[in-house]
């Protein structure tokens, strides 16, 4: 039972404990707007979380009802932050698993709103790196941010390190490209940049990369693999990964869902959606 705007949460600051009696003593018989379902009640440090049903009608303040207890003070934490949107779902989500109880959290714009910890999403995310952190991350924290994704959804963003699948290549190695972060500089060169003369080197890519790598050299190469797809194998928890083999938009298999190298925050963003569909 969570909100679906902070306009429908009344903050109220109270002069007695927030024990079950108190409340329901306090509240029941009060008044409330017409929008008001949930109720945020403030005793110094604590709080509470309760839902409120009105009589029916048409005026602006009508008579509670019902009240159902959502959260005592030993089951929620108040957070003050005003980098948080509170209107954000898997921000909030992910205060609500960190803290394992429900979190009332006064952030942006003073605007106040909880969640709970029932029913939050895993998602993990595979990616290459660097540069870090990964694309497919930021632009899942930018499809969240920007409303496009509305789920409780906790992301673990889960790393294919290039500096890792090369450190213990001896001689020459190629990389796709080049990318910032990128350790191995001494003997190293890019694929994309077609060097001549190679000689004997060991390819860090995906299968795109060594099919390219025969098509400009005519020969096979040793090759370390750093495909996503190839790596993820067949996930348990949804799990997002991007795939050249996705020109445009997405595709699923199972619980993985693969959007193209060159993926939108609106593709991954339907990426996720249709994931948890």
């Amino acid at each position: 039972m969570l909100p679906d705007h902070c306009k429908d949460i009344s903050l109220r600051e109270v002069d007695f404990r927030l024990t079950e009696e108190s409340i329901m003593e306090a509240v029941r018989g009060r008044k409330a707007y017409t929008r008001t379902e949930f109720m945020v009640l403030k005793h110094g440090s604590e709080v509470a979380v309760i839902h409120v049903t009105k009589v029916s009608g048409k005026e602006l303040f009508r008579a509670i009802a019902e009240v159902q207890i959502l959260a005592l003070p030993e089951e929620s934490v108040y957070l003050r932050d005003e980098s948080i949107d509170v209107l954000n779902r898997p921000a909030m989500a992910n205060l609500a698993r960190r803290y394992g109880r429900t979190v009332v959290v006064s952030g942006m714009f003073n605007h106040i709103s909880f969640h709970d910890c029932v029913g939050l999403l895993d998602l993990d995310i595979l990616d290459v790196v660097p540069p870090s952190p990964s694309k497919l991350a930021v632009l899942a924290e930018r499809a969240f941010a920007a409303g496009l994704v509305e789920l409780p959804i906790v992301l673990r963003a889960r790393d294919i390190d290039l500096n890792e699948l090369s450190k213990d290549i001896g001689g020459k190695v190629m990389f796709p490209c080049r990318a910032s972060g990128l350790e191995r500089t001494e003997g190293a060169v890019y694929l994309d940049e077609t060097p001549d003369q190679i000689g004997k080197v060991t390819l860090v890519g995906c299968d795109l990369s060594r099919r390219i790598f025969h098509s400009i050299y005519g020969r096979e190469t040793p090759s370390v693999d750093m495909c996503p797809h190839n790596l993820v194998g067949k996930p348990s928890v949804p799990t997002l990964i991007k795939c050249c083999k996705v020109k445009e938009g997405y595709q699923l298999e199972g619980n993985l869902a693969m959007v193209p190298w060159g993926a939108t925050v609106k593709e991954v963003a339907a990426a996720i959606n249709a994931l948890f569909a």
